[in-house]
């Protein structure tokens, strides 16, 4: 006859609880929408400051395991109190991608990681893919020698400015990675400043406002 088991107490169930919310959290937020915030005004008027958005990661398929760059008690022009980094033997897990729906396409607002600076994220919209040449002219984006018609972008004024966005410039993206720019184009350290962004290094397609209340909206 099997014996009765003790039953729970109150506080293992609490913690029980707990414990399998946040890992229902961290499996959401790694594998299917990840909160974002927007913290400047680089993507107005499409995206203003203290919009939170949500990061869709199913379209373009998420990284086996996402990157990781955690830096605790960081103050800025002192370095942090900790920094937390997944171990070098795993981060080729970092660029390798579960298979998606679709791949970034031109005209896409995508959030990645800032390949100046891995701990931070930055949102921008998607000009040109591997394999395209891009220049400004005018203020208007020419892709391969044509003129982009994609109201996303040809609404928006480019200005010619950094090292790769100079007047009469021509630049060549590399296989492998993408060209970005803010809808602010004023305002906005993008590509044309310090150059391309990895694909390993997208997080997710920026799709949807959920905040504030007056700004919900989906985004195109």
């Amino acid at each position: 006859m099997p014996k009765n088991r003790k039953p729970k107490s109150a506080t293992r169930e609490w913690v029980e609880s707990i414990l399998i919310a946040l890992v229902m959290a961290i499996v959401i937020r790694s594998y299917f929408i990840q909160p974002f915030k927007i913290p400047s005004g680089s993507m107005r008027m499409t995206l203003i400051e203290g919009d939170h958005l949500f990061v869709d990661k199913l379209t373009y398929g998420p990284q086996v395991l996402p990157p990781m760059f955690w830096d605790i008690g960081a103050q800025e022009g002192n370095p942090p109190l900790m920094s937390v980094r997944w171990p070098n033997s795993i981060l080729p897990l970092t660029k390798i991608r579960i298979p998606g729906f679709s791949r970034p396409h031109r005209g896409d607002i995508i959030v990645f990681v800032y390949p100046v600076d891995p701990t931070k994220d930055f949102i921008k919209r998607l000009i040109a893919v591997g394999g395209e040449s891009v220049e400004i002219k005018d203020g208007a984006i020419y892709i391969n020698g044509k003129e982009v018609t994609d109201p996303r972008i040809k609404h928006t004024y480019y200005y010619n400015r950094g090292d790769y966005g100079a007047e009469g410039q021509v630049v060549h993206v590399p296989p492998g990675y993408v060209f970005v720019m803010g809808d602010n184009s004023g305002s906005s350290l993008d590509s044309r400043y310090w150059g391309f962004v990895p694909v390993a290094n997208i997080i997710g397609k920026a799709d949807f406002i959920f905040w504030p209340l007056d700004r919900i909206r989906i985004l195109q």
